[in-house]
Parts: structure tokens; C-alpha cells; sequence
């Protein structure tokens, strides 16, 4: 008979900007909040008699094995371990595979942990755009350290600061409204978000904003990469950390608190785009694997999206949401919460662990009756690899037992990449864009991506001019023609606007 998974414990952390004390790293947070998972379950024990501690890469620090340094320092002996690659999507992906392991008896309890500390309390430390992943060292061997193209870096896109307001323009293009009003829709969304920081404990940000306040670029909120504002980034100079325990039902009732609803992880899904750059991309305003991962955590949970009380969508920028919410099917009068946190940019985006902090406070409300079900979904590099998962107080009729290895045997989604043209003479068609500044608010350069006449992908840079940058800030330029050539001086290409 399969095991049904609870998740038995949680904790988070947040380490404050100023302190009268040495301030922790990533591994001492994740201790204390794995601490703190563990005195949810008022045991002492638990920690030590761990089968499993799984741990998120952090970005901001480097551990040789993370998983085994965290045992360590909580007396554990676990006979699995595992360290996520590199990507928003790992703690959902392996809360995912932590329970298909526990409904398949290989484990009986299981701790997820990631941390990371990001703030800078040296005023002669680096800038965090050069500093993000400075915890990844230079033999690093996984590919998912790269999250766009030589070509693409070449033409000025490396970072998400830089690849996800080009999903931004593209949606701005398609929603048909002049770029005031759109700013504005988007500024409430996420003027929401940053109410629901105000009420968690765990917020790093607990200062309401306007949607004006969001949208309009000021000595406190700089342009970043059109049409994004630094309030409409991610915050990831934060200090944070959480925890989960994943455990079998039977094993979690030794545990419970009486007073308590028990939280279960009622399924999960993952999948990756078969288009996995940018560049490679035919729609810029969708993402097939965001839409299968969560049918699949949602079939296999047997809950249907009309009966999830809450979500808590991946918010490393306000697209991601949008497109998340076209691809799941919430309609714009839903008035189900989209976020417990406040989201990346509010909450806190602590490197690849933010999820885990969406899963924890899921659990908190389920645990007091505050919610009864709710959908996480996490998302790796340019809307790459999404997984899902479903929480709820009450256990499914679905099978978790194979969930997680049926989705890595066959987990790609979309259509094939398409063709790209590194080297382009000729004209051609804006698919979308954006313009990059520099930290003293003025625009550096404008990348173009588009289509050739013979339908080939291109990406370019315009002429550093301001006339060129009014234009196409002014209105939107997606399907406007370009003539471009290639300076082989520069080695890129470089369109002008017909």
C-alpha cells in the first residue's frame, strides 16, 4: 500500500541588516531554521534520526558538500543525501522527489533546507550584479549554471535582471494598451504583493508601495532593463533561510500536535522547455512546461484549480506571475491570493530558496485553519524548469509513488528550439526587447529580439542614441521592422529602426 506524505515540520529565518553580533551564513541559518522545523514538532530527536537532509545549492557561499556540513551540525546520520543544481525551481523539485521516495518506503523522513546570506555589511564588497552567483566556483560542473547563450552575452543578455523584461514588452505588446496604463496594471499586482510582505513575520521588506510608487523610476527606484523598475526586480541582497521535514504519515503521527491540522503533500509535477534559452524561444509570452507541470500536480492531487484556496506563484519578476497565471487559467477577478509571502521581490528572493519559504508559510496556514489547500509553483532561469506542488489538510486519493521518476524519464515540454541566425544582413522583424541602464538611471544600450524574413531568429543591439531609446519607450515596437547588418568589429549585430 503506498505511504501518504505529510510535511511534519517547518521554520524560516531572517537575519536583519544590522547586528550587534556576527552575523550567520547560509549554513547557520539553514541550522537554526531546520531547528526551528523540528521544534514545530516539539522533539528534540527528530533531527538526528533524519533519513534524508536534501539542501538547495546556495549561491551567495560555497560548501564542498553542503548536505554532509549540515548533518554534521545537527547530529544527523542520514543514508541519502542531495544537493539541487542551480535554479528557483530546486526546492519544489526536490520536495517532489523527497516524497515520491517516502511513498515508495526507500525513506521515512526527510529535511529540505536552503539558505543563503546576501547582505553586504562591508561597504567595500563587491555589487551584488557582479556578486549573485560568487558562491559557485569556476570548476562548477553542472550546466545549469548557464542560463543564456555566448551569443546572447555577447549582445548584453547574461543576467534575469537583464532576460525577463523581454517576456515584459512581449506581454505589454500583446495586451494591446498604451505602456501608462499597463505599467499600472502591473503596479497594482504588485503593490499587492508588497501588502501581504507587511503582515509575514519573515519579510525582509515590510513597507507597503503604490502601484505608482512601483512604476515610476526616482532616486530610490531606478530604471533597471525597460520596462522594469528596481521595485519590479527581485530583492536578493536578503539573509534568509527555511526548512522543511517531509515525513510518512505513520511516522508524523508520532509527532503531532493535537491542536494542529495535519499538512499533506498531496502531489507535485516538473518539467523543462524544450526551448530552454531566451533566443531559442517562439513565444515570449507563454510557457508550456509551467502549464504541464502544475496539470500534473494538479491531476495528481485530484484537486481542481476551482478548489485550491490560495497560490503562492514564483515572483522573481511581475511576468513571471502573468504568464503563470494565463498558463494555470486564473482569470484577472480571481480573488484568491496569488502569493503568502509577498513575493521575490518584497518577501525577500534569497538565490534558489525562495520556494521553500512559499511551501513553509503554505504549511503554517494549513496547520491553523487559515487555509485548507494551496498550489506553489517555483520556476528555474529564463521560464526554463517550473515545478508544482499541492499542499492541503486533508489526504488524496492520488498516487504520489512514481510521480517524481515518470516526470524525470520524460520531462521536456513545447516545441523544439528554433533556428537561430548568429550573423544577420537584411531586414528584419522586432519579436520583443528591452533597454539596459547603468546604476546612474541613464540607458546604456537596446536588445532586440526578432525574426528574419526568411523567419530565422535574430537578436541585436541598437545605436546607444537617445532618440532611439524614446522611441521605443514611447510606444511599443513589437512587429515593427528593422534593417540590420553585422559589425564584425563589434561582433554583433546591429538594426536600425526602419
Amino acid at each position: 500500500m503506498e505511504r501518504r506524505v505529510v510535511v511534519a515540520g517547518w521554520g524560516q529565518i531572517t537575519q536583519p541588516k544590522e547586528l550587534n553580533s556576527t552575523p550567520q551564513g547560509p549554513m547557520g541559518l539553514m541550522s537554526k531554521a531546520s531547528q526551528r522545523a523540528a521544534e514545530r514538532m516539539d522533539s528534540g530527536k527528530v533531527l538526528m534520526n533524519l533519513d534524508g537532509i536534501m539542501v538547495v545549492r546556495t549561491l551567495s557561499r560555497y560548501y564542498t558538500s553542503p548536505a554532509r556540513q549540515l548533518a554534521q551540525r545537527l547530529g544527523a546520520t542520514p543514508k541519502f543525501t542531495h544537493v539541487s543544481g542551480i535554479g528557483g525551481n530546486s526546492p519544489q523539485t526536490m520536495i517532489n522527489i523527497a516524497a515520491g521516495m517516502i511513498a515508495r518506503n526507500e525513506l521515512d523522513s526527510v529535511l529540505v533546507a536552503g539558505a543563503e546570506a546576501y547582505v553586504q555589511r562591508n561597504k567595500n564588497s563587491k555589487r551584488l550584479e557582479i556578486a549573485l552567483f560568487r558562491g559557485i566556483p569556476e570548476d562548477y560542473a553542472g550546466d545549469d549554471f548557464i542560463g543564456s547563450t555566448p551569443l546572447e552575452n555577447q549582445h548584453g543578455i547574461e543576467h534575469p535582471i537583464q532576460g525577463f523584461p523581454l517576456f515584459e514588452t512581449a506581454l505589454w505588446a500583446a495586451s494591446g494598451m498604451d505602456l501608462q496604463p499597463y505599467l499600472m496594471k502591473i503596479g497594482k499586482m504588485w503593490s499587492e504583493f508588497s501588502k501581504a510582505a507587511v503582515d509575514h513575520p519573515y519579510a525582509w521588506t515590510k513597507s507597503m508601495k503604490t502601484p505608482g510608487e512601483i512604476i515610476t523610476p526616482g532616486p530610490t527606484n531606478r530604471p533597471v532593463a525597460f520596462p522594469y523598475t528596481k521595485f519590479m526586480n527581485s530583492f536578493v541582497t536578503v539573509d534568509q533561510g527555511a526548512a522543511i521535514i517531509l515525513m510518512s504519515e505513520e511516522t508524523a503521527k508520532k509527532y503531532s500536535q493535537k491542536e494542529r491540522q495535519i499538512v499533506y503533500f498531496l502531489g507535485g509535477g516538473y518539467a523543462e522547455d524544450r526551448q530552454r534559452f531566451m533566443i531559442e524561444k517562439s513565444d515570449f509570452t507563454s510557457s508550456p512546461p509551467l502549464k504541464i507541470a502544475v496539470e500534473k500536480a494538479l491531476a495528481r492531487s485530484c484537486m481542481p484549480l476551482e478548489s485550491l484556496d490560495c497560490f503562492d506563484l514564483y515572483s522573481c519578476f511581475p511576468c513571471a506571475v502573468s504568464i503563470a497565471k494565463k498558463m494555470i487559467g486564473i482569470k484577472e477577478d480571481d480573488p484568491r491570493s496569488l502569493t503568502l509571502t509577498g513575493g521575490l521581490g518584497f518577501f525577500g528572493g534569497p538565490g534558489n530558496n525562495y520556494s521553500l519559504h512559499g511551501v513553509a508559510t503554505l504549511a503554517e496556514k494549513i496547520s491553523i485553519g487559515e487555509k485548507s489547500n494551496g498550489l506553489v509553483t517555483a520556476l528555474g532561469w529564463f521560464m526554463h524548469k517550473h515545478a508544482a506542488g499541492v499542499y492541503g489538510s486533508e489526504p488524496s486519493k492520488g498516487e504520489l509513488k512514481n510521480h517524481d521518476i515518470t516526470d524525470q524519464k520524460d520531462c521536456f515540454a513545447g516545441d523544439d528550439p528554433i533556428i537561430i541566425k548568429r550573423q544577420v544582413n537584411g531586414p528584419g522583424t522586432i519579436e520583443t526587447y528591452t533597454i539596459i541602464y547603468s546604476l546612474d538611471q541613464k540607458p546604456l544600450y537596446a536588445v532586440l529580439y526578432g525574426k528574419t524574413r526568411d523567419n530565422f531568429r535574430f537578436i541585436a543591439r541598437t545605436q546607444s542614441h537617445p532618440d532611439i531609446f524614446k522611441q521605443l519607450t514611447l510606444k511599443n515596437r513589437v512587429g515593427q521592422k528593422v534593417n540590420i547588418r553585422f559589425d564584425s568589429s563589434k561582433n554583433m549585430n546591429i538594426a536600425d529602426l526602419a
